[in-house]
Formats: structure tokens, C-alpha cells, sequence
């Protein structure tokens, strides 16, 4: 594709090339981006100047948003799509999206961690774009990979569920080929996620980023990642901390119910401690458990 170009000029680029030689120098032979749209995103709009990375590696003020690509010297054939958290106003890249592609290329894993669109940057399309952007990445790896599953944490895990429950509706409209591949995964494994905006369950940034403080019930079902759970829907791998603040520990439940309702595969682990946003796990709690489990259960996936 010619939109593919090497990441080396900007500031987010540097940090993340210095994080990921840092974590797995040995490991990963290249580190590309790939820019979802090749232009102007549907609706257009956004904001302007270059991408905003904090002190502790959040990134926002995204006007391109694309996949960077971390590739293992040894590939298994296998690739994950990464969704970091934030509360879809920022992306939590050096605490949960770049650790976690560095852990993956270790194991033999091609790492595809995405940049999305953050819906209060002025877009036109609104609420809907970071979805565009995750279904587009998805199809964009498809086009690549054999074997494709999906990675998110809290907000991201919301993302990353509401793709993999969306089946092939589209959710903008097609750019080129690439829109002919179907957006589906062969797995999806949410951590701390949220997973429903409906009540009591209201007080996260995802419900006040998506709905808005004063949402219509069927908006909020909508937006409720149980709700679009199928037949069709993919095996769920699901991690939460019962202590976790942000995520009410009840959404892992409300997913596993969904899927069980529809003899949809899931497997959850539940954590006593370790609280909200713990990536790989949070040192002290049990909760470094968790990538352990995840690894078994992408082997066991065997085509995924």
C-alpha cells in the first residue's frame, strides 16, 4: 500500500520506537504505520497540528489516525489488533497499547496497535468515528493477515467489543477494496472493559463521550456492547479487578451472560484486587495473572 511509511518523524513516533527498543530490541524487526484513510476520514472535520503525547504517554489531538505495526523476527502467522483506553479522550499508549504489542511480539505475535479518533476532537461524525476508524483498521488487517484477533482495555475493550459484536455492518461508507473485506475477528479479548452505558451503570467518560450526560435509554442500549451480542459474535477472553473504580466489575458479568446466552465461547477471569487500568498487570495483585491465561487462550483458538 502506498500509505505505508516508517515511523521516525514525530515526537509520538520517537517515544514509541525508545519504548519499544526499551521493552524487546531483540524482537521486533520493524515498526511501520499504516494510515486508515489516505486522506480526509468520512465526515471530515477534527483537529489540527500534530498528535499530543503527556509525560506518561496518552496520546491525543489525533488527525490521522492509522495502525502502527510491530512485527516479531520469528512470525506465527498470527496478528492482534490493540485498543488502549482513556475514556475515548485520550489513548493510554505507553501504559497499555505499547506493552502490550511488545508482549505479543515476543510471542511470535504481529502487534497492530490502533490510533483511533477521539469523538470530542471536532468531528463531524461524532460519537460514530473512532468505530469507523477500528472496523476500517480491522479490514485493513484482514487484508494482511491471515489470522486476526482483537486485544482492547476499558474504553478500548469498549471499541474493540462493539467491532467485534458489529458483524459486517458498515458503519461508513466504502473507500476502496479493502472495505470488501469483512470486518470480523476470530477472537476478542476485552480487559477492564466497559462494556454497557446503560443504568445504574452511567458515571464513566465512555457514557458522557458517547451518549452524553442526558442520553435517551435507546441510546444507551445502542451503545451497550451486550445487547449486540450474536451467534456470530466471536469467543470472548474477559479480565477485570472486583476493586476496579472505573469499570463496575458487574461488566464483565453482563458480557459473559450475553455470551453464554448465545453459546458464544467466553472465558473471564475476575481478580479480587488490582483496580483499573493495570495493563499486564499490576505488581502486588493478582491480576499478573492475567497474561498468562491470554496466551493459553490465543493458542487454543488454533485458527485465530
Amino acid at each position: 500500500m502506498n500509505r505505508r511509511q516508517f515511523i521516525l518523524g514525530s515526537g509520538t513516533a520517537v517515544l514509541m520506537l525508545k519504548f519499544a527498543a526499551a521493552q524487546a530490541k531483540d524482537q521486533i524487526t520493524q515498526r511501520e504505520t499504516i494510515e486508515l484513510w489516505g486522506g480526509q476520514p468520512p465526515g471530515g472535520g477534527g483537529p489540527s497540528g500534530d498528535e499530543q503525547l503527556t509525560s506518561s504517554g496518552a496520546l491525543s489531538n489525533i488527525a490521522r489516525p492509522c495502525l502502527q505495526v510491530f512485527r516479531p523476527l520469528k512470525p506465527n502467522g498470527k496478528a492482534v489488533m490493540v485498543a488502549a483506553g482513556g475514556g475515548y479522550k485520550r489513548m493510554e499508549m505507553a501504559s497499555e497499547a505499547w506493552p502490550a504489542a511488545t508482549w505479543l511480539t515476543d510471542r511470535g505475535y504481529t502487534a497492530y496497535v490502533l490510533v483511533y479518533r477521539l469523538p470530542d476532537e471536532g468531528w463531524h461524525d461524532g460519537n460514530v468515528v473512532a468505530l469507523q476508524d477500528a472496523q476500517r483498521a480491522l479490514r485493513i488487517v484482514r487484508s494482511r493477515e491471515p489470522h486476526v484477533t482483537l486485544l482492547g482495555f476499558s474504553a478500548g475493550g469498549h471499541l474493540l467489543g462493539m467491532v467485534a459484536t458489529q458483524g459486517d455492518a458498515q458503519s461508513y461508507p466504502p473507500q476502496d477494496a479493502v472495505d470488501a473485506q469483512p470486518a470480523m475477528a476470530e477472537g476478542a479479548a476485552l480487559i477492564y472493559p466497559i462494556i454497557t452505558l446503560q443504568s445504574p451503570y452511567t458515571h464513566t467518560s465512555t457514557h458522557k463521550i458517547l451518549v452524553g450526560p442526558h442520553a435517551r435509554a435507546q441510546d444507551e442500549a445502542q451503545w451497550s456492547v451486550q445487547n449486540r451480542v450474536t451467534a456470530r459474535t466471536p469467543p470472548m477472553f474477559l479480565v477485570q479487578a472486583e476493586d476496579d473504580p472505573i469499570s463496575d466489575p458487574q461488566n464483565t458479568l453482563i458480557m459473559a451472560a450475553a455470551c453464554e446466552h448465545q453459546q458464544v465461547a467466553v472465558q473471564m477471569y475476575r481478580y479480587t484486587t488490582g483496580g483499573h487500568g493495570f495493563g499486564l498487570g499490576k505488581p502486588g495483585t493478582p491480576t499478573m495473572q492475567w497474561p498468562e491465561h491470554y496466551e493459553q487462550w490465543l493458542s487454543r483458538l488454533g485458527s485465530a
